[in-house]
């Protein structure tokens, strides 16, 4: 027996200094912490509002943007959309410059998190809300590369480019990653879903189905290039994430996943290191790991009120 097994519970901590517990008290407790680096100190009450609050919804329980958007593959498909959002030096200047994420990244992704859980299950109304504020605040966001070219916000070219990068990561990871994975229609029925929400916040056209969104990406792949901030971004979401000690090993686990789920000539633009197929089928059994435990320690989505 270890010294563990002879001493009263109240006697000693674990070594991460919490006091012993259930498997099922772990699970609440990594999944409370989760959540809360996720979704902010107001989280469970956002939570209570999008899941509680009756009334008509953009989308009812059977659509399947429902479907990726609660399913714990979206932690690997947001590092995916992030670094893939970053090819575009307009994007990514404006991110740079008025964003806060490097300043702030647990508010940037407490405000996207939120977004997309509103937008996805909240009301029709709180949808319509939280698309207005977006838009009032991308109005306020214009200013000048370095190298001269102008940008704003609101420009729906570059907004279109947010929107199909984000659409494709977030797919990319449900196909490989998601625990009820849908066939070809419904990920084409998921991408008329979110078109819903990109023509909201000015996207123009946006894609409706799968070969829609490959030819819109393929379409922007002439105005991607690394620029310094691109790559500074890689750096800091790879290898220098503001995470603690405690989550290093299972964040290096999603991001590992996260650039496999990268386009390959994406990677490459990025400056990321070719590795070979056992590199790869390691990182996809890591972003399974990762994922699972994701799922496990947060458990089932709230269920929503009736529509």
């Amino acid at each position: 027996m270890s010294e563990y097994d002879c001493r009263s519970p109240r006697a000693h901590t674990d070594r991460m200094g919490w006091p012993p517990t259930t498997m099922d008290d772990l699970r609440k407790r990594l999944g409370s912490e989760l959540f809360r680096r996720v979704a902010g100190p107001s989280g469970a009450r956002t939570r209570a509002r999008i899941h509680e609050t009756p009334g008509p919804r953009w989308f009812g329980p059977d659509r399947p943007i429902r479907t990726v958007h609660g399913d714990a593959s979206m932690f690997a498909g947001g590092l995916t959309a992030l670094l893939l959002q970053s090819l575009h030096p307009l994007a990514m200047a404006a991110v740079a410059a008025h964003s806060g994420f490097r300043g702030d990244p647990w508010g940037r992704l407490h405000r996207t998190s939120t977004f997309l859980a509103v937008t996805t299950f909240g009301t029709a109304e709180d949808a319509r809300l939280a698309v207005e504020r977006v838009r009032a605040v991308h109005e306020q966001v214009r200013g000048t590369t370095s190298d001269g070219r102008a940008y704003h916000a609101s420009d729906p070219h570059l907004l279109g480019w947010v929107h199909v990068a984000e659409v494709d990561s977030f797919l990319r990871a449900h196909r490989r990653y998601g625990a009820q994975p849908l066939d070809p229609a419904g990920y084409d029925g998921y991408v008329a879903d979110t078109a819903r929400i990109a023509e909201e916040l000015g996207v123009e056209r946006p894609p409706r189905n799968l070969a829609e969104l490959a030819r819109r990406l393929e379409a922007y792949r002439g105005e991607l290039d690394a620029t310094r901030e691109a790559r500074e971004t890689a750096r800091f979401l790879l290898l220098n994430p503001p995470i603690p000690w405690q989550a290093r090993a299972p964040y290096a686990l999603l991001a590992a996943a996260a650039v496999e789920l990268l386009p390959p000539w994406a990677r490459g633009q990025l400056g990321l290191p070719p590795l070979p197929r056992p590199a790869w089928a390691a990182a996809r059994t890591g972003g399974r790991l990762a994922t699972a435990g994701i799922r496990w320690a947060m458990g089932p989505p709230p269920r929503t009120a009736s529509t």
